[in-house]
């Protein structure tokens, strides 16, 4: 069974940073054909972040590009985003993501989830 905790999110002004992270069961990670970063605001629709496949090519929704960066880590069993320049249409539950149904990218479905950590943008 996966088992994916996500942590570090939190409250920061806009132009802030927050790096999330995602804990992963045993093997999950070295494993995982592609991981990804979802996100969720109220009333809005689960929407693709960030995903990483296993030979680290890595994909993004154009609003985050440049500002976000996702990474992984097979050592620590973690995968990573890193979000810079944050602004307050960021403010979302994110969500990480594995188990890729089909292509990798944004617009992938994916089998199993984290139960997500807020992130809190403020202007």
């Amino acid at each position: 069974q996966v088992l994916l905790v996500e942590s570090g999110g939190g409250s920061v002004q806009a132009g802030g940073s927050l790096r999330l992270s995602c804990a992963a069961s045993a093997y999950t990670v070295s494993k995982s054909l592609c991981m990804g970063w979802f996100r969720q605001a109220p009333g809005g629709e689960r929407e693709g972040v960030a995903t990483i496949r296993s030979d680290d090519v890595t994909s993004y929704i154009d609003s985050v590009k440049g500002r976000f960066g996702i990474s992984k880590d097979n050592v620590k069993n973690s995968l990573y985003l890193h979000m810079d320049s944050l602004k307050p249409e960021d403010t979302a539950m994110y969500y990480c993501a594995d188990g890729v149904v089909g292509s990798c990218g944004t617009g992938g479905a994916f089998a199993h989830w984290g139960q997500g950590t807020q992130v809190t943008v403020s202007s």
